[in-house]
């Protein structure tokens, strides 16, 4: 190979990660910043479920629009609107002097993401033709962007000690404006002609359905569960979700594919997958709180101390897949989520007076069984289905946890209110939080190992190597 293409491929390679860099460093850096938004912006929780889920809402709902977009449009084109999109928002956000500015700007970045990690990937796939240079190629990306989960609380901790929390949403400019300056020139633009339709439809009606709902569950523990707004806002979820799945089964290019819900393996690792962000996002919400709120660390220490959740989510990643091609989706998932149900679990009756290192050691278990558990469920979800819908396949499962997170922020969050409500404290409602989320993971482990045993053709259970890596 010329080494002009070698070059040409690594710098693509460079970009593309580094664009997700910045799109998974925001998805954690907020977490330790929240008490500081809390106290500056005088909101209650509710609040700060907003400031969370207006992102992970608009991630969730655009993520597969988005890699059609890039297809339709151009990738290079895609890629550094959402740079822009994204670098903008973060401006906004920093210069929030409420929090419905915060959240505008939070929901802006959202739409930035939505289009800059599947305009990433789409870059690398044009880059890469070859199926096993891609596979390596798209394992750099999720190894060296994943660095940015590790390094959010740390980073976050650090900039809100040192600057306040707007500091955690300027840190984005310099990023966004290397991606904008050396992308733009050297970039070549590429589409492809047989992309298909842009579902609109689909795309509105799954925002305000999924929407409605989250604004019942997040809403409700303060205007009251049985408010005409809050019963008002389930019946719509209910009505609008029910017309995205009419559309979506008779539109020719819908943006959900029902047909690829017969398969029981894709139903399956899906719905597995909805668990995995709320309990994981639903939970992650909360560690921050936990350390300032109930034991009265400082900002940056509070980020020191989410840092086993984060490093063992890293550390252990990269082994998931090959433990899935060698012993099986079943045995893995299996098992990651009964190691994370544990761990947050245990998570649940932490107080107080905990000492440190027996915490941490209840966020490293955690977070090594949801890192086991993520890579292999989109794995499944890909071998489930014809080869040309695995890039469909992969979209999904990361838009079904994204879908779980915003109902894990948002019922988990309930939790805590409705405990918080009755009588009780602050620190009981997180842990009646973590034993719920502790729970869920657990039933889901069950009831996935259940199902994936059931599941044929027996193949389809032992993935290669390279589709999970």
């Amino acid at each position: 190979m010329p080494a002009q293409i070698r070059s040409n491929r690594a710098f693509v390679l460079g970009m593309a990660c580094l664009g997700q860099f910045m799109v998974l460093l925001d998805s954690t850096i907020v977490g330790v910043a929240l008490p500081d938004m809390q106290k500056d912006l005088h909101t209650q929780l509710n609040g700060l479920q907003w400031i969370v889920n207006a992102y992970v809402l608009l991630v969730a709902m655009l993520l597969l629009t988005g890699g059609v977009f890039a297809d339709s449009f151009g990738r290079k084109r895609v890629f550094l609107a959402g740079a822009v999109i994204f670098t903008l928002a973060s401006v906004v956000c920093a210069l929030a002097s409420s929090l419905e500015w915060l959240i505008i700007g939070r929901a802006l970045q959202g739409i930035g993401a939505a289009a800059l990690s599947p305009g990433s990937l789409a870059l690398l796939a044009a880059a890469y033709p070859v199926p096993k240079e891609r596979v390596k190629a798209i394992g750099l990306w999720a190894g060296l962007s994943g660095i940015g989960l590790a390094a959010g609380p740390l980073a976050g901790g650090i900039l809100v000690e040192a600057f306040g929390w707007p500091a955690i949403f300027l840190v984005n400019v310099p990023i966004g404006a290397i991606l904008l300056f050396a992308a733009l020139p050297t970039l070549s633009e590429s589409r492809n002609p047989n992309a298909p339709a842009i579902d609109i439809p689909g795309t509105v009606l799954s925002v305000l359905g999924v929407g409605a709902l989250t604004y019942g569950l997040i809403e409700g523990g303060s205007q009251g569960w049985t408010s005409p707004v809050i019963l008002g806002s389930f019946a719509a979820a209910v009505v609008i979700l029910a017309v995205f799945i009419a559309v979506e089964a008779r539109s020719p290019a819908p943006m959900l594919p029902l047909r690829l819900f017969r398969e029981q393996l894709f139903t399956v690792s899906n719905t597995a997958m909805v668990m995995v962000g709320f309990a994981l996002m639903g939970s992650v919400f909360f560690f921050s709180q936990f350390f300032v709120a109930v034991q009265h660390s400082s900002i940056l220490t509070a980020g020191l101390k989410t840092l086993p959740i984060s490093l063992a989510m890293v550390i252990v990643s990269p082994y998931a897949g090959r433990l899935a091609a060698k012993y099986g989706f079943r045995i893995v998932v299996t098992v990651g989520l009964a190691v994370a149900g544990l761990g947050l679990l245990t998570l649940g009756f932490v107080h107080a007076d905990t000492a440190y290192w027996d915490v941490s050691w209840r966020l490293v278990i955690a977070g090594a069984g949801f890192a086991l558990t993520m890579s292999p469920l989109t794995g499944a979800a890909i071998q489930s289905v014809n080869p040309q819908d695995g890039g469909l396949a992969s979209g999904i499962s990361s838009t079904t946890r994204q879908i779980g997170a915003v109902l894990g922020v948002a019922v988990l969050g309930a939790i805590v209110q409705a405990r918080e409500s009755s009588g009780g404290s602050f620190e009981a409602g997180l842990g009646s939080a973590f034993v719920t989320a502790g729970i869920a993971t657990l039933v889901t482990a069950v009831l996935t190992g259940l199902w994936l045993v059931k599941s044929k053709p027996a193949e389809v259970l032992v993935p290669q190597a390279q589709t999970t890596d």
